[in-house]
């Protein structure tokens, strides 16, 4: 990923290893935001099959906890409110995948204006986000 020299550093959130580890070997994406809540992965997991299940309002509740969660961390480790966050970094990518699913579901009940905030807050994250997740 390339990035403006002059602008600020890219954003990294930290790792969430167990609750990774417990994604990834699947369990039940519920129990792990129940025993971690502020991990968007988990979240984004949650929005997702929601979104394929077509129940778009609960995709819309998960994608919003994810991404609020993962603005937490952001601000936390630095972020201004402006700048990438990469999606190369598989931390991140949670948060990134929230926003996606939230700017999904904006789009599915006519919030044209929130999908929109979401689909620039993406690409200017990460282009590859954007590529990544369908939200372009």
């Amino acid at each position: 990923m390339t990035h403006n020299l002059l602008g600020p550093d890219p954003t990294l959130l930290p790792e969430h290893t167990a609750a990774q580890a417990a994604l990834d070997a699947g369990t039940d994406p519920s129990a792990v935001a129940a025993e971690n809540p502020e991990f968007s992965a988990a979240w984004a997991t949650l929005a997702e099959r929601a979104l394929s299940d077509g129940d778009t309002v609960t995709a819309y509740a998960y994608a919003r906890t994810g991404y609020h969660r993962g603005l937490d961390q952001l601000r936390r480790a630095g972020w201004k409110g402006f700048g990438p966050v990469p999606w190369e970094h598989r931390p991140n990518q949670g948060f990134l995948r929230a926003l996606a699913a939230l700017g999904i579901a904006a789009g599915r009940i006519g919030e044209t204006e929130e999908h929109e905030r979401c689909r620039t807050f993406l690409a200017e994250s990460d282009p590859a986000a954007a590529e990544a997740t369908g939200l372009k």
